[in-house]
Parts: C-alpha cells; sequence; structure tokens
C-alpha cells in the first residue's frame, strides 16, 4: 500500500520505520525537515511539502502535534486539493470535537476520515504493542484493521469520530495524575530519610501501585529526563484539551487544575521537550 505519513516526531518516526518494514510504500512528511532526512536511506520518500505526501498516496497518517498543526498540514490550500478519494487516518491526541471538525473538513474536500490514537511508549511502537483506539464507522474499522495491526496487536473500535479522541485524553490526564502524585509522596520519603526501596517495596504490594510509578522511579531518583517517550510540553497540551472538553461536559476538574501548574511551571523552568517525569522538578526541587 502507499501511506504518507505526515509527523515523524518522537513517536511518528518509529511508527513510519514500522510500517516500511512492514513492506508498505511510504512517504514523509515532517515540518522539520532535517529530523527525517536519514529515512531516504532506510528507503522512504522524504518530501518538502505536504501536498507532495498527500498526492504520493491513497492513505494518510497523521501523527502531528495538534489540531493546529493538523491544519497548517492537511488543511492547507495546496493539500486540501489532493484529497480526494483518500483516507486520512488521525493517531495523534486532539480533542474529540477538534476531530469531528477535522472529520468535517476532509469531507468536504472529498476524502474520508477516521481517528486512531495510540497509547503507548517508543519501544511498544518499535515492538508492535501499542493499544490503538478507533474512532469511526464499523466499515472503516474493518477495511483499515489490518493496517493498524502494524502498530498493535488488538485495534479496538471504541465508536464515531470524537469517541476514541476522549478516551485518548481520559488516558493522558491519568498520566499527569499519576506522576504528580508519585512525585509528591516519593519527595516526602526523601525528605524525610525513609529508604526508596522500603517505600517501593511496600507500595508494590498494595492495591495503590501503578507500572509507571516503577518505570519512572529512575528518572526521578537521578533528576535524569533525557531521550523522551512523551514531552513535557505535550503533556501539558493534552491537559488544556481535556480541561476544555471536561469542563463543557460539566466534570468538576479542580483535581487537575492543580496539576496544570505543577506542568506550567516545569515547562517555563526549561524542562519542555524532556520527559514528562520533570514534573519532578516542580514538585521536589532540589535542596540549593
Amino acid at each position: 500500500m502507499n501511506i504518507a505519513f505526515l509527523g515523524a516526531g518522537l513517536m511518528g518516526r518509529p511508527m513510519a520505520e514500522r510500517l516500511k518494514a512492514a513492506g508498505h510504500t511510504v512517504t514523509v512528511y515532517n515540518r522539520t525537515r532535517d529530523k527525517i532526512a536519514d529515512l531516504a536511506r532506510a528507503g522512504m520518500t522524504v518530501v518538502e511539502r505536504p501536498d507532495e505526501a498527500v498526492r504520493a498516496a491513497s492513505c494518510l497518517i497523521l501523527m502531528l502535534a495538534d489540531a493546529t498543526a493538523i491544519r497548517a498540514v492537511l488543511l492547507s490550500n495546496a493539500a486540501r486539493q489532493e484529497l480526494t478519494g483518500r483516507t486520512v487516518i488521525q493517531m495523534g491526541t486532539i480533542g474529540p470535537r477538534e476531530s469531528q471538525a477535522i472529520q468535517r473538513d476532509v469531507r468536504a474536500a472529498g476524502g474520508d476520515y477516521l481517528e486512531a490514537p495510540v497509547l503507548g511508549s517508543i519501544a511498544e511502537v518499535q515492538a508492535g504493542k501499542l493499544l490503538v483506539m478507533v474512532g469511526g464507522t464499523t466499515e472503516q474499522f474493518t477495511r483499515w484493521a489490518d493496517l493498524l495491526r502494524s502498530f498493535g496487536p488488538e485495534p479496538r473500535l471504541i465508536g464515531q469520530v470524537g469517541q476514541a479522541a476522549a478516551l485518548k485524553l481520559a488516558l493522558n490526564q491519568l498520566i499527569a495524575a499519576e506522576i504528580a502524585a508519585f512525585s509528591l509522596s516519593l519527595g516526602l520519603v526523601q525528605r524525610e530519610g525513609i529508604p526508596v526501596d522500603t517505600f517501593m517495596a511496600i507500595l508494590k504490594q498494595s492495591a495503590l501501585f501503578a507500572p509507571a510509578f516503577e518505570k519512572k522511579l529512575p528518572r526521578l531518583l537521578t533528576r535524569d529526563y533525557a531521550n523522551p517517550n512523551f514531552s513535557t510540553k505535550h503533556l501539558l497540551k493534552d491537559m488544556e484539551l481535556f480541561l476544555k472538553e471536561s469542563a463543557t461536559a460539566g466534570l468538576n476538574v479542580s483535581s487537575l487544575e492543580g496539576v496544570r501548574p505543577l506542568l506550567t511551571r516545569t515547562v517555563e523552568q526549561g524542562f519542555a521537550d524532556v520527559d514528562y517525569s520533570a514534573l519532578y522538578e516542580a514538585v521536589n526541587p532540589e535542596k540549593s
């Protein structure tokens, strides 16, 4: 299959590589072209303009930062004119209303649209073990399920467009809540001189334990947030989206309103592009 991959960042790049390894013809566009120049040596076609990527493929996969980027790339005047007869699969994290609006615009341009946001890390991309959540019709899911299995073994149809996007935001809200809560507990343990191993041993035997705690612990103990799977700035973006959607739904978001300032402060301290576990710096700053 001829596939265009738009947005080859932290997650997008290994996803494009998996498609190529599965035998597909892959054309890649990224807004920062220097970051993907080497993909040509891996047998992919690297293009300078999004309309070139759209023109080259029948299926377009989006892994762009946000809805604003999608509109700038996919729905620019040049690219929009190439959408007729093509299917767009949006796999990044955007709001449900944003996804529905993009669906309307893609359809108006003569294309088809579904969403398939993913949950997982770079290692899980490389292993083909992402959790793939699909928003679309049963017919769309049936048609594209085999392609989506390139990323995860069991793509799941969640419902119509917008519902998979909402589910992804709900899951990412847990990412922020968990790292904030764990950072706070770990900070008190350390400052009271309690061995971290003792804390973790008891935590792991309880119903309170989440695997993310153990996964992120080495980063927190060493304050090393390099080589991220998911950056602080993108988690902050997702929390802003979650707050907007939840407020519209009539939910009380006061708990998340406490986490958002921590993420904002982390970004302001220069940790925007590193692993989101850098939120620990805002919760438990090093003693001077």
